[in-house]
């Protein structure tokens, strides 16, 4: 059964505003533990830094 309380950050409302700064950390966390470039350079938004966050917790390792 699918889980319908999740929408799509794609979908999200404040979407395009920029990520926060909570967010930035936990990338910036979750990119050492891929192996990968610091992310948190780029001018992102809330959507792509959680589908981002997604990605990167997969490459980690890490549950969702």
């Amino acid at each position: 059964m699918a889980d319908n309380t999740q929408k799509d950050p794609e979908d999200w409302v404040s979407g395009d505003d920029p990520m926060t700064g909570a967010r930035a950390s936990y990338l910036k966390t979750l990119s050492e533990q891929a192996h990968r470039p610091d992310p948190t350079g780029k001018k992102l938004t809330k959507a792509e830094a959680s589908e981002l966050i997604d990605q990167l917790r997969e490459e980690a390792g890490l549950e969702k």
